[in-house]
């Protein structure tokens, strides 16, 4: 929105001045604007004069054009996938998919591990509007043991949308950990964990790289779940109804030829329309059922969601489609944000909506084949006309997943319900809406010269087509309706209705325009202005509106309060802390009243539990912003004005949150702009600003009110350039109210007109008119004072434009002159509009005039004039009676923002006033006295007392060099010349003769002298022009730049400080000695130039020794002592980056406040007078200098023994302010402005070079001394520019989340450096498949400034055919930085030392430095006194003086004396400032074709050694640590209590046969598997087995480096980086059928439980709950021995104890290895023992004759003798029966 101004009426509001730019006093405000307050970084041009509405006739216009919704934007989403945990399932082999829309990506697959490490980085693009990106839903799932011929079975998933991520703090989660749930069952809880981090980037978004945490802080998966902030980490299970009952509304679908036709054959006239609802949420799909033909399509069914609860997905979308054979189409969609209607809250409520009509809008009712507005009905961009409206109910329900009757599946249900009451959603009211359209200009010269009509519609109510809608009241239609609709069209536009009432009149009567100028046209409507008025009928839920309504109005109110605080503190006018007060009183006022008037409600039918629950959420959250404002208005201060603002913004926010009513009721009104019954243009006015109540809060802001409204082109031709000319600009009053409301609808039109009605018979008293007629009506002069405009748009190639402005008031227009080829065009012209008539009461007219429209055009030789902008003003009104004089006449001149659609596009300074013409004519107005010495022909000059008061000026101007200059028209440049020009004088440049050959100035300084403004906010720009001097006298324009604001040229004389510095001696102890009472936080205090203070840093041993016991990880290198020997640029470089870590955690900790108190106390000067004793000056000095370091450094406190260095996480020039401190770098700009919503994402393209220099610019006074060097001006003490040597010396560390460049989401990147005409291309040093490089390399190249000052360091990615594709380059300015006075050649280390890791790298000794600073800034010393103190101007710095060389002996130095001075620098008067530190620096990665979105950062630094000093030493060496070879040997000697998994096959025993398999992460082809214990029946195992696994570990990192190829096809290896974790498992072999996975464990080897001493003491819990069980490093340990348990999951999912294992780990290094060789196995070398197994395992033959035997003794035994007992008595009786008959015989025969 536009912002507006309070323009004061001495008699309406005394409080408010006018908006006067004070002058005087700036000066005064100098002294505190020098420091902190950059005018120039805010933009001045708000102090727009859109007036705040002094009386009520009139509401404020919008001043942007274009609809911003639905235009594609760049968006990137990043995705890497870390590792996952904890997966459900055995032995699995699993991958991640990463899913967002219809793209998928799959990581690698691991084999047989449950938490697999990954480490791969997902990259995917998109170019959609931001609605379509926020939608898409990011699905993460893991996928167990997928292939080519299956597709793998799903182990969980997890789903997000991208908004959510979008709207989180810098638009990312970092190492947080998604939890995967199984969307077939949602009974069974978590299935794993997935550790990733997400990222969402829209072009031009700033990237922050998050500090890598480590890793022990990310083990804690529950603490770091992918969720945000506020969610619960204990999501639930939830059904999400949605109850959709009916819709009405819907447009007549295609009832042309078809349904001709169609009537023709079969006779009967169907709706044409098959009508059902689709809704999507959470990547799901639902739908109702087909109402076939049915234009009030009743469902009355429920779509079921199950989802996670609360969602991660922010809205539900639903549409309304017809269904059709070939493909359906959208007729509306509507959004539902789950956050608006539900809240979470400890008073919270879960998201219900209902049952609410909800309004649909989208393209036009008219039916069209083809339809061009179609992406409108899918919910793209803003609607352009009510297309139905829908009657749903939203409910949530909590499920409980252990109770029997919840079905598992989260598939989408449809189910009926039974049907709702009419009046549920509330009782249906007759809503009467009137218009009166008092003004239609500025139209569109392509539609001006057909008749024009406007149509007004509210919902399907007034739409011609649509016909007249009777209102279904009691359920029974008049039955005539057709009739009804013949009689109507044939008589006039009114009909008598049964009750004696009217219908509507929804369209203005057609007329043909009139020319206004060359590009507009107007409608005539003079004193006759139609009116249009609708009945409508609607359920009566304007409760909702009016509290939505009164929170608005307060939300207005303070959103103008705040602005005019910015406006105060931007102009610089006194006490802004008076208007915040007031601001602040108002919103609590506000507040409060809203807590009456909102809970004064008698019409309880329709309220829905939402209604309900909104208010109690209003009034409670309305409670609070109360309170706090009256809080925070007693603390409002002149130092804390800003910080205050930035919270009420807060306020804001929240306000316009509470005001955004999910819930519908009355839909919104359109205006249609109709020429020749095609429709042009519409506008769309929320039915709640227009609707009327008798209380003031509760009434729309624009109810019966005079609105300005430009028509804007419908859909997708309404973006860009077409969208941003208006189509028409109407000036419209609107009412909206019940019809018993109606009496006074027409008290806020403009008095003084008679109403007309049709004459149609008695009953018409009370009928609305159809048009007004003015009687009164007053005449006007109009006086634009049109001075100058700056920051204008390039329209032509040449990077310039010629603008001129075009003023429409009213239904006139004039233009200015057209000034050629300037972007800041002083016009300094007064453009009269005589006899302007305005109609109604001269005393409206003068509080509430019309506003003035300007558009500023580009003048093109041929063709149209270009558009370049637009702005709005009011002008100052003086009615005849009224004196011409202060304090409103004459206006002050003002800036006006200038907009081009959304974008800012310059501003313009002028003033505009109205004055009346009275009975006596023109002789009355004041006189017009323009400037006599100025002979402007017929144009009127700005009049005197409105043009600005000027003096005289020097400028001085500091001519270096160009840079970089591109080609012009294909030749090169040769001879550039530049031109200054400022306020119409200016100087030129000496011609540079050969520019390859040197680009430098052989002049350097040059000056003018120019009248300017005294009022420096009036300053007009200066203008920078490069010329190519070219044969026979032609110049060509090369590039051009406007200096908008000279503020920072500016000099002001510091002489009063500079008397200060001298008579305060000022002792700065540094001490280097510990000492032990000293306490780390305290406050800061800038010392003040007279503050007297002695001040101790000091670098403490103590405290770091005593840490370094504490930590618990950490460099293993500390815990050895810090050998010297051990310790290399690394070990510094790591210890800096876990500072840095450390230090953003803390920074983000105490982000908000500190920096507002920083300012504050800055401002403030701090509080040591400059009277106070040493002593006291001393004691406070020395705390609050200290917190100061402490709270920038936090690098102060870390382990004293390791010296760091800085890191930057940005580029260096950030931090010092782009080396610009005495050289500034002016980009030269050419060709057109881009024509994009974000105007300076283009703007890089125009660069075609860079001017170096500078400006200067004083006051010239007579008596001003000359002493200083005439030809250079203030320009003293400044290098000359001849060319120069140097040695740069590049070193890159590391490449980090570098753009993927090949298909597998890899790149193979290598270095390539560029400067000036050396090109380095480290092609063969690529590195293979990586996106986060360690390149640790250092280039030397000498060049010449300023011939070659650019560095470019790019990162290609290497192809083995084809081109190598650039992934990204950063470019350093290199001569800012040479010649900068913060000393960048070179950083300033920490300490100095001669030999070692920490070597003093620079040429120069520290001694030499200071002397030459000292030397140059002219200051006196150094003086080196004893015990070891320096003193320098009148600061004595303190430190030690001995010095260690290589073979430990000490000796006397001054060396650690001069480089405490110098690390101290900025302390020093006058010319301190800070200096560079030895630093790493962070440089993002742009690449060319994807402008604004980082591909990537590199981590580098640059040192710059002139040849014409001594040479430097070699470069450092920074070549990457070799990782260190290991060799790990577990021995495992036995397990026990192993789960018995096979079933004897003659036994039936339980009994497993044993053996352990074991490998290292990332190695699982090199897996390791122990001889098998058969058949054991107790679960014991003796192995006595040796697993021996070589491994190249990185001791800084603790990660193992493996190479190996990727596949087959690979061309080399790639090398991968994973965490040192040793993989134990045991299992159960099988001989036929594949061996069972019985259990697992995962020691993490720098960090596992330790060993239990025996098999009893071991325990599941070493396991499952890490954290309380003391850990160990095998890295420290060297050797360890113990039982540790081994685990698997059971069918619930829980962890159980499926064995245990007593293992030895052995770790050596590669020497040790080598020296006592071990076999595996149980092999030579140091062979192991035979295990003693018993003998049942031994003979696996003799196993039948075991098992026969074990069968008969034992588990059968008693059988066993049963059976042979009865076999006994079986053959007893057999034999006694064989032998029986021989036996008789015997006996009968006596034989």
């Amino acid at each position: 929105m536009k912002r507006s101004k309070h323009r004061g009426h001495k008699q309406d509001k005394n409080a408010d001045e006018p908006a006067v730019l004070e002058t005087q006093n700036l000066d005064r405000q100098d002294m505190f604007m020098g420091g902190r307050f950059e005018a120039d970084a805010v933009s001045l041009a708000s102090v727009t004069a859109v007036t705040t509405n002094v009386s009520n006739k009139r509401s404020k216009p919008d001043i942007k054009m274009e609809p911003s919704s639905g235009r594609p934007v760049d968006y990137q989403v990043s995705v890497t996938v870390i590792e996952a945990r904890q997966l459900v399932g055995l032995n699995m082999d699993p991958m991640v998919c990463v899913e967002i829309g219809e793209d998928k990506k799959y990581t690698s697959m691991k084999e047989s591990t449950n938490c697999p490490y990954y480490n791969e980085y997902f990259v995917f693009d998109f170019h959609v509007p931001p609605d379509v990106m926020f939608d898409k839903i990011l699905k993460l799932s893991v996928i167990h043991s997928k292939n080519l011929l299956r597709s793998g079975t799903l182990v969980g998933t997890f789903k997000m949308d991208v908004g959510t991520i979008y709207s989180q703090p810098e638009h990312q989660f970092n190492h947080k950990w998604a939890l995967l749930s199984d969307p077939d069952d949602i009974t069974a809880g978590c299935k794993g964990y997935v550790k990733c981090d997400v990222a969402v980037v829209a072009k031009g978004d700033a990237v922050k790289t998050p500090h890598k945490a480590n890793e022990s802080d990310e083990d804690d998966v529950e603490g770091n779940l992918l969720i945000p902030e506020g969610v619960p980490a204990e999501r639930q299970w939830a059904r999400y109804y949605l109850k959709v009952y009916r819709a009405e509304g819907l447009p007549r679908m295609n009832t042309s030829i078809m349904a001709n036709v169609k009537k023709a054959f079969i006779g009967e006239n169907k709706d044409l329309v098959d009508p059902y609802v689709q809704v999507q949420f959470a990547g799901q799909k639902g739908k109702t059922s087909v109402q076939k033909s049915c234009y009030e399509p009743i469902w009355n069914e429920q779509i079921v969601f199950t989802e996670m609860f609360p969602p991660l997905c922010k809205r539900m979308k639903i549409q309304i489609r017809d269904s059709d054979k070939v493909n359906d189409v959208a007729i509306g969609t509507h959004f539902l944000d789950l956050k608006k209607i539900s809240n979470d809250g400890d008073k919270g409520f879960l998201p219900t909506l209902g049952p609410a009509w909800v309004n649909m809008y989208g393209s036009t009712r008219t039916y069209t084949l083809m339809d061009e507005y179609q992406e409108l009905n899918e919910g793209l961009g803003e609607g352009v006309s009510f297309r139905a409206r829908l009657l749903i109910n939203l409910g949530v329900e909590i499920l409980d997943p252990s109770s029997p009757d919840t079905s598992c599946s989260t598939e989408v249900q449809l189910e009926g319900i039974p049907n709702i009451s009419e009046n549920a959603t509330g009782k249906i009211e007759e809503f009467f809406l009137f218009g009166s359209f008092l003004e239609a200009t500025m139209i569109d010269r392509k539609i001006g010269d057909k008749p024009i009509n406007f149509e007004v519609t509210i919902g399907y109510y007034g739409d011609e087509l649509d016909g007249p809608i009777q209102h279904k009241s009691g359920g029974k239609k008049k039955a005539d309706g057709e009739e009804e609709t013949e009689l109507i069209h044939d008589s006039s536009d009114e009909e008598m209705d049964d009750d004696g009432d009217l219908t509507s009149v929804a369209t203005t009567p057609p007329m043909k325009p009139v020319v206004t100028d060359r590009n507009y046209f107007h409608l005539p409507y003079f004193e006759r202005k139609p009116c249009v008025y609708i009945k409508s009928w609607w359920q009566d839920q304007r409760r909702r509106l009016y509290n939505a309504n009164i929170i608005d109005n307060i939300a207005d109110k303070l959103e103008e309060g705040l602005n005019d605080v910015h406006e105060i503190i931007k102009t610089e006018k006194a006490y802004p802390e008076r208007r915040l007060r007031g601001v602040l009183e108002d919103l609590s006022h506000g507040c409060s009243q809203f807590l009456v008037l909102a809970n004064t409600d008698q019409n309880l039918s329709g309220k829905t539990k939402l209604d309900r629950e909104r208010l109690k959420l209003c009034m409670c959250e309305m409670e609070a912003v109360a309170q706090q404002a009256k809080a925070m208005r007693s603390q409002v201060k002149k130092s804390t004005v800003r910080e205050k603002v930035k919270l009420a913004q807060n306020f804001l926010h929240k306000l316009r949150f509470l005001a955004d009513e999910p819930q519908h009721s009355v839909p919104d009104v359109f205006i249609w702009m109709i020429s020749n019954g095609k429709r042009m243009a519409y506008a769309r006015v929320a039915s709640k600003d227009i609707l009327y109540s008798g209380m003031d809060e509760e009434r729309g802001k624009d109810c019966g009110k005079v609105k300005t409204i430009f028509l804007r082109i419908p859909g997708k031709r309404g973006f860009g350039p077409a969208g941003w000319t208006v189509q028409s600009k109407i000036e419209i009053y609107l009412w909206l109210g019940l019809t018993r409301q109606r009496k006074d609808f027409l008290c806020g039109l403009p008095n003084g007109f008679e109403e007309n009605k049709l004459s149609r018979g008695p009953g018409l008293a009370s009928a609305p008119p159809i048009s007004l007629t003015y009687m009164m009506k007053q005449i006007f002069q109009l006086r634009v004072h049109m001075y100058q405009a700056r920051s204008l748009f390039a329209a032509d190639s040449t990077g310039l434009s010629d603008p001129f402005a075009r003023v429409f008031f009213s239904t006139q227009s004039q233009v200015t002159e057209v000034l050629p080829e300037t972007l800041c065009p002083t016009w300094d012209q007064l453009l009269l509009f005589e006899n302007v008539e305005l109609f109604g009461e001269a005393t409206e007219l003068r509080d509430d005039p019309p506003i003035i429209v300007i558009e500023l055009y580009d003048q093109d030789t041929v063709g149209k004039a270009d558009f370049m902008g637009r702005t709005f003003a009011k002008p100052v009104v003086k009615m005849a009676e009224e004196p011409y004089g202060a304090p409103r006449f004459p206006p002050q001149l003002e800036y006006y923002q200038i907009y081009r659609g959304n974008g800012m596009a310059g501003e313009m300074l002028a003033a505009f006033e109205l004055l009346q013409i009275g009975p006596n004519g023109k002789a009355d107005l004041p006189p017009i006295d323009g400037p006599a010495d100025v002979d402007h022909g017929p144009l009127l000059p700005v009049p005197l007392g409105i043009r600005p008061v000027l003096s005289k000026y020097r400028i001085e101007v500091l001519f270096w060099g160009l840079r970089d200059l591109k080609r012009v028209n294909l030749a090169q440049v040769d001879r550039p010349r530049v031109d200054i020009e400022c306020a119409g004088k200016g100087v030129q440049s000496t011609l540079i003769p050969n520019y390859r050959k040197n680009p430098n100035f052989s002049t350097l300084v040059k000056s003018f002298e120019v009248d300017l403004p005294e009022n420096e906010l009036l300053h007009p720009p200066l203008n920078i022009r490069v010329v190519d001097c070219r044969a026979f006298g032609r110049y060509t324009l090369v590039g051009s730049h406007a200096v908008t604001s000279l503020r920072k040229f500016i000099y002001r004389p510091s002489d009063k400080q500079a008397n200060n510095w001298a008579t305060a001696e000022e002792i700065v102890v540094v001490n280097m000695e510990p000492e032990p009472t000293f306490k780390k936080m305290d406050t800061v205090v800038r010392l003040d130039c007279g503050s007297d203070a002695v001040v101790k840093v000091e670098e403490d041993d103590k405290d770091a020794k005593g840490k370094k016991k504490k930590r618990k990880k950490g460099d293993e290198m500390e815990d050895e002592g810090l050998d010297e020997s051990m310790l290399d640029w690394w070990s510094k470089y790591f210890a800096s980056l876990e500072t840095l870590t450390e230090a953003l955690k803390a920074q983000e900790g105490t982000l908000s406040d500190t920096e507002d108190k920083e300012d504050v106390d800055l401002a403030d000067g701090g509080d040591v007078k400059p009277d106070d004793s040493p002593v006291k000056g001393s004691k406070r000095g020395k705390g609050k200098k200290d917190r100061k370091k402490a709270a920038m450094d936090p690098l102060e406190k870390k382990k004293a023994k390791l010296e760091e260095l800085k890191v930057y996480p940005k580029e260096l020039e950030g931090d010092f302010d782009n080396f610009e401190d005495w050289l500034h770098s002016f980009n030269l700009f050419r060709g057109k402005g881009g024509d994009d919503d974000d105007q300076n994402g283009t703007d890089e393209d125009r660069i075609v070079g860079k001017f170096k220099g500078s400006m200067c610019m004083y006051k010239v006074s007579e008596d001003q001394p000359r002493d200083l060097d005439s030809n250079m001006g203030m320009f003293q003490n400044i290098p000359h520019n001849d060319p120069v040597n140097v040695l740069v010396r590049v070193y890159i560390i590391r490449a980090t989340d570098l753009h993927p460049a090949d298909i597998n989401g890899k790149a193979d990147p290598y270095i390539a450096i560029k400067l000036g005409n050396t090109e380095v291309k480290d092609k063969e040093n690529y590195i293979s498949k990586q996106l986060n490089p360690l390149f640790g390399k250092s280039f030397d190249m000498e060049v010449t400034f300023p011939m070659d000052s650019t560095l470019t360091v790019s990162i290609y990615d290497w192809d083995l055919v084809g081109t190598d594709d650039l992934i990204g380059e950063t470019k350093l300015d290199l001569e800012n930085r040479f010649y900068s006075k913060h000393r960048p050649t070179c950083g300033i280390t920490r300490g100095y030392a001669t030999h070692g890791y920490n070597i003093w790298r620079d040429p120069m000794k520290p001694t030499q430095i200071l002397a030459k600073l000292c030397k140059d800034g002219k200051l006196d010393g150094p003086h080196y006194g004893p015990g070891g103190r320096v003193k320098v101007e009148n600061r004595v710095f303190m430190a030690p003086t001995e010095l260690e060389d290589e073979n430990g002996l000490k000796k006397q130095t001054n060396e650690h004396l001069a480089l405490t001075v110098l690390k101290h620098w900025e302390e020093i008067p006058r010319v301190g400032c800070k200096l560079v530190p030895e630093h790493v620096e962070t440089r993002p990665l742009l690449h060319p074709d994807k402008a604004g979105i980082e591909q990537g950062r590199i981590e580098m630094w640059v040192d710059m050694f002139p040849k014409d000093m001594m040479a430097p030493g070699p470069a450092l060496d920074i070549s990457p640590r070799k990782p260190k070879k290991f060799e790990l040997r577990v021995i495992i000697w036995n397990t026990d209590e192993v789960v018995l998994e096979d079933d004897d096959i003659f036994t039936g025993e339980k009994s497993s046969d044993i053996f352990v398999r074991g490998w290292l992460k990332g190695q699982q082809e090199d897996k390791q598997d122990t001889d098998v214990h058969y058949h054991s029946i107790t679960g014991e195992g003796n192995f006595n087995w040796r697993f021996i696994y070589p491994f190249d570990y990185l001791m800084a990192e603790e990660k193992i480096v493996i190479s190996k190829k990727e596949s087959m096809f690979a061309w080399d290896e790639t090398e991968y980086k994973i965490p040192a974790r040793l993989n134990l498992q045991v299992w159960d072999a099988d001989h036929f059928s594949a061996d069972d996975f019985l259990g697992a464990i995962e020691l993490d080897l720098n960090r596992f439980p330790r060993g239990a001493k025996t098999a009893k003491q071991c325990t599941m819990e070493m396991v499952s709950n890490e954290a309380d069980v003391p850990t160990v490093s095998i890295f420290k340990q060297k050797r360890i021995k113990g039982w540790w348990p081994f685990v698997a999951r059971n069918e619930d999912d829980e962890f159980e104890l499926t064995g245990k294992v007593e293992a030895e780990l052995h770790l050596l290094t590669g020497e040790e290895a080598e020296k006592s060789p071990a076999g595996d196995g149980r092999n030579e070398p140091d062979p192991l023992e035979k295990p003693n197994r018993p003998d049942i395992a031994l003979l696996w033959f003799l196993i039948p004759l075991k098992a026969a035997k074990h069968l008969v003794c034992d588990q059968y035994r008693w059988l066993t003798i049963k059976i042979v007992s009865a076999l006994l008595v079986l053959a007893i009786l057999a034999l006694f029966l064989y032998n029986m008959p021989g036996y008789m015989v015997k006996k009968m025969l006596g034989a």
